[in-house]
């Protein structure tokens, strides 16, 4: 197991893998145009040109093959975190996360989960901060990450 950054040779396996994930979990719970709007944040294209911004993009590279991705925007927000759904609830997500609190630029790192991931960003040590929310058909429960504990330093 390894977690590294993301080159542009991972690009199509990570798009496969996002779409993947998000059908099998979070599709059935979105209107048209949610899903519509995620194809289109998740499309091959859209992650290579991320991957030229100021985004920190993860993987998470088992036996060879991803099984896990990390998307961070400018050191502050978590903008996506999708795992192989035949390796969900091995620790993959748990580690991804960790991983990404050595990069964060504030305090707190700052997510819009899908309302069928919340349980698994409450795992991760996230809180609810706020209303859920609805934008261009995807539904979400703004959370938070404590990056440090009281009488910690910032990393």
């Amino acid at each position: 197991m390894v977690i590294r950054k993301m080159e542009p040779a991972d690009i199509d396996a990570v798009s496969t893998l996002c779409m993947a994930a998000f059908n099998a979990s979070v599709a059935p719970t979105l209107p048209a145009q949610g899903i519509e709007t995620f194809a289109k944040v998740a499309a091959a294209e859209a992650f290579l040109q991320r991957l030229q911004g100021d985004n920190l993009m993860l993987v998470y590279e088992d036996a060879g093959s991803l099984r896990g991705i990390l998307e961070l925007k400018e050191g502050r927000h978590l903008a996506m975190l999708f795992i192989d759904p035949e390796h969900q609830r091995q620790g993959i997500g748990q580690a991804l996360v960790t991983a990404m609190t050595a990069h964060a630029r504030v305090d707190p790192i700052t997510v819009r989960a899908s309302l069928t991931s919340v349980g698994a960003y409450l795992r991760y040590g996230f809180q609810c901060s706020g209303e859920p929310g609805e934008f261009a058909g995807l539904t979400y429960q703004p959370m938070e990450l404590q990056v440090t504990r009281p009488g910690q330093a910032r990393p």
